[in-house]
């Protein structure tokens, strides 16, 4: 089976190929605008008759379009999350290739704040430029005449995890601080669902080889909403910081009006047989043992 991976290089993208590449039968083909990729593209510039001839000529099975960002301008978010997306799924479409693709989203096309856990059919009234670009890409996918399907990722942390995500910025912060400075975050008090990335290639290998079609949009998350602070504390405890934390400094601006949320993940487990393995203790002790090599030994947290 051959899988093309879309944004191999990217946070998710790298977990997902390595996962992919453990499974017996696959071979891996990686998309991207590293010179190392199997094939050269970038979705924001590319057209459907070269990406289109690019796929008949590579004819993979399964397409997992990785490929995303979190910042860098409207015109950037809506390059890479909006136009993205429809040209790759016109691109198949021409192509006349029978692969399946699966498409990650984000938690961010919900924008809501019900106090209730958002299941697929949910109502979606993103707050900003991301959560819209994001939306706008899932629905094509969604509404595509393809064999497709949107995995609708929540807050993903693990081994690796960004800077540009909560998790990411928090342990660089307290690398940065030593054991006794302070830490400059935003507020900490709002509720979030955090998956571990192990977990989200887990669904992504599951939903590419998942035999019959699947539902258009699923939920890929913990299942439960945890306050952010603790996230915070948590790292704190691994890593042996005894500063403070100022919750002053400057927050995302991608969910910072959104102070709970959580995902129901029945439909996952349904249509995938999936459910998160890794607990957040787990997930940010690797984070750390990421960043500094420093195996740490997990402890339950509570929300």
């Amino acid at each position: 089976m051959r899988i093309l991976v879309l944004g191999s290089t990217g946070f998710l993208g790298r977990h997902i190929t390595e996962h992919l590449r453990a499974v017996p039968g696959v071979r891996v083909l990686r998309a991207g605008r590293s010179p190392g990729a199997d094939l050269r593209i970038d979705l924001t510039t590319a057209t459907v008759p070269a990406l289109a001839a690019d796929l008949h000529a590579l004819a993979p099975d399964a397409v997992v379009n990785c490929a995303g960002a979190v910042g860098g301008g409207p015109l950037r978010l809506a390059e890479t999350n909006a136009r993205g997306p429809a040209v790759l799924c016109e691109a198949l479409t021409t192509a006349g290739t029978p692969a399946r693709l699966v498409h990650l989203g984000s938690a961010g096309e919900y924008g809501t704040n019900t106090g209730q856990p958002l299941g697929e059919d949910s109502a979606t009234c993103p707050q900003g430029a991301y959560g819209a670009t994001k939306l706008a890409g899932s629905l094509t996918v969604a509404e595509a005449a393809l064999d497709a399907v949107v995995l609708r990722v929540f807050n993903p942390l693990g081994p690796g995890s960004p800077g540009t995500s909560l998790p990411g910025r928090l342990a660089d912060e307290l690398l940065r601080a030593g054991r006794e400075g302070t830490v400059r975050v935003g507020d900490l008090s709002a509720y979030r669902d955090f998956v571990d990335a192990r977990d989200v290639a887990r669904a992504a290998a599951l939903a590419v080889t998942a035999p019959g079609p699947l539902p258009r949009i699923l939920n890929i998350a913990g299942g439960s909403a945890t306050r952010v602070r603790k996230v915070a504390e948590e790292l704190a405890r691994i890593s042996g910081f005894n500063g403070r934390i100022d919750e002053n400094g400057t927050g995302s601006r991608r969910s910072s009006a959104i102070s709970w949320q959580q995902a129901d993940v029945t439909a996952a487990a349904t249509a995938l047989g999936w459910h998160p393995e890794h607990t957040l203790a787990t997930s940010l002790a690797d984070l750390w043992t990421s960043r500094t090599g420093t195996p740490r030994t997990p402890t339950p947290l509570t929300a």
